[in-house]
């Protein structure tokens, strides 16, 4: 998955920073259930709201969440699709090690035959 002018990298980048964080983690699963307001989504946190909406911010520059704005309230909502761009990169890197360690296998396997 490819945003219009944002390399593969950075996106990938762009998602494991937003996941990095257990603030951000936590609003994420909060936004699986149903969108919220920012105020909704604040009030477990200890924290001002200025570095409340910074989390937002990055989440919503990684395309994690998407928010729109009625009035004076802005409301959040999760953008699944973007997740996919984590779990592939996971997926490659799992396929390549398991390759690798099934080369190691076999070259084990035929080192132990050799002995015989």
């Amino acid at each position: 998955m490819q945003t219009q002018g944002v390399s593969d990298g950075a996106l990938v980048d762009g998602v494991f920073r937003a996941l990095a964080d257990p603030t951000r983690r936590k609003v994420l699963e909060k936004l699986s259930g149903s969108p919220a307001s920012v105020s909704e989504l604040a009030v477990p946190f200890k924290m001002a709201l200025p570095s409340f909406v910074e989390h937002l911010k990055v989440l919503e520059q990684s395309g994690l969440v998407r928010s729109d704005k009625t009035g004076r309230v802005r409301t959040y909502r999760l953008a699944p699709d973007q997740l996919k761009v984590a779990e592939d990169w996971l997926s490659r890197q799992r396929t390549m090690w398991e390759q690798r360690l099934d080369r190691l296998d076999a070259y084990l396997l035929e080192l132990k035959e050799q002995k015989k």
